[in-house]
């Protein structure tokens, strides 16, 4: 198995995608004017300066700005996943859980609130946002608990549903999310600071637009649950709340055209564009003839799987003795629909699946993994295949088809590693970035 190359590949994407670097590329203290892209601020102009934020990739983000204003910022507090930290001086740091919510995501978003909610036209807001910030930056609406948007969270996870349809049901069970934490804090200037996690990089969608309009409504979240079959089981207080902004008795999430989204800007610092750029030059600099698949790769895991590898072995069978072996790239977020009761996570679903289709084919191996260094709720980051990898499993007596039924593919890879002594669970820890995942397909003749 190629596991080196397909390692070094896979971390010249990571680390193309640095968070901290990102933001001292996008933001420079000239003087006493902040310019973030194209716009400028003069700090003269205000007397109070705040940094605050959610997301995996925050606190990185959050040492870029404290390295760049220093104790010019008066206060600020962020949000990031467990173990997902860094250390500050200026800015507070919450831990908090991901993907479900919990009681500490909502006592540093209460915290977040009071800060906006006493800022005033003097008050210069940088909102720090990545992939994550839905689940970290949460305060359930007037009348839902936190029980009952984590129940909602978790349907709608195992349903397989999308990060968008997902966020478009989060937003309209939130005080903050779908721009009303833009309204929240005006009339203080907001500038939004975002690496994207989602595909084609929608500021509404990343996570669940906390500053931006939401071009989402009442109507369009029942659709997602309607579409999963969750109608019969939705708490009872989200069943109401819904159901009254959908006969107009709870306003909508803020729409296009309100006045305080006037002061607020919103720049993308970096997507997994530059990730997948960065991956294609480290193959090509390692001799392999690259190609990008797709920067869109969704839907569900297994179906992704069964593309991926019939692309594979395409290529395989166009090559010729003498040609240059090929790297193809893809990247995206799919989905998993969860049916069994096991442990793993989409990037260890769509490896095992691809190495059943392609069970028993030399010349051809496969990563697939977070470029946040978490996959699901395990440990890994996603996994390592090849043709061998199933040949070798079943060798050992260990059935795929029985972990794949039960959505148990970290067990899987866990259970193979320690009998056969290969490693195929790549293992990073958080990488302090999140630009959804990747997968790199080695292949030669």
């Amino acid at each position: 198995m190629k596991r080196k190359e397909l390692h070094s590949i896979f971390l010249a994407g990571v680390e193309a995608v640095n968070p901290y670097g990102l933001v001292l590329q996008a933001v420079c203290l000239n003087g006493k004017n902040l310019n973030i892209g194209d716009v400028s601020h003069n700090l003269n102009h205000f007397k109070n300066i705040i940094v605050v934020g959610a997301g995996k990739a925050t606190a990185p983000m959050a040492q870029a700005m404290e390295s760049i204003l220093g104790d010019v910022i008066d206060d600020g507090k962020i949000i990031v996943k467990y173990g997902h930290t860094a250390r500050l001086k200026r800015i507070k740091v919450v831990e908090a859980s991901h993907p479900v919510p919990d009681e500490a995501g909502v006592k540093g978003t209460e915290d977040i609130i009071t800060m906006l909610k006493n800022a005033d036209k003097e008050t210069l807001i940088i909102c720090l946002i990545s992939g994550g910030g839905s689940a970290l930056l949460v305060s359930p609406y007037t009348g839902i608990t936190l029980r009952d948007k984590q129940s909602v969270t978790g349907f709608l996870l195992k349903s397989g549903a999308t990060i968008d349809e997902l966020n478009i049901v989060r937003k309209h069970l939130s005080k903050v999310k779908g721009g009303r934490f833009a309204e929240i804090a005006y009339p203080a200037t907001l500038v939004t600071i975002v690496l994207s996690d989602v595909i084609g990089d929608r500021i509404d969608v990343i996570a669940s637009g906390p500053t931006v309009p939401d071009p989402t409504t009442f109507q369009d979240a029942m659709a997602v649950i309607e579409k999963y079959s969750l109608r019969d089981r939705l708490p009872a207080k989200v069943s109401k709340l819904l159901k009254q902004g959908l006969n107009g008795k709870v306003k909508d999430t803020p729409k296009s055209g309100e006045p305080f989204f006037k002061k607020t800007e919103t720049i993308v610092i970096g997507s997994i564009k530059n990730a997948i750029a960065s991956a294609m030059e480290k193959a090509m600099s390692l001799g392999f003839d690259t190609e990008v698949i797709t920067s869109k790769l969704q839907g569900e895991a297994r179906d992704a799987a069964r593309y991926l590898a019939a692309r594979a072995i395409e290529v395989q069978n166009s090559l010729r003795s003498g040609d240059k072996p090929k790297c193809l790239i893809s990247a995206g977020e799919t989905t998993v629909t969860v049916k069994g009761n096991g442990i793993g996570g989409r990037n260890q679903e769509l490896a095992l699946s691809f190495a059943m289709e392609i069970e028993g084919i030399k010349g051809i191996t496969m990563l697939s993994a977070g470029t946040d260094g978490t996959d699901g709720p395990t440990d890994a980051a996603g996994a390592f295949v090849d043709g061998n990898t199933i040949v070798s499993a079943r060798e050992l007596g260990i059935v795929p088809e029985i972990y794949l039924e039960n959505n148990n593919s970290y067990n899987f890879f866990k259970r193979l590693d320690f009998m056969s002594k290969r490693r195929h669970h790549l293992i990073t820890g958080p990488t302090g970035t999140n630009v959804m995942d990747m997968q790199v397909i080695l292949v030669e003749v």
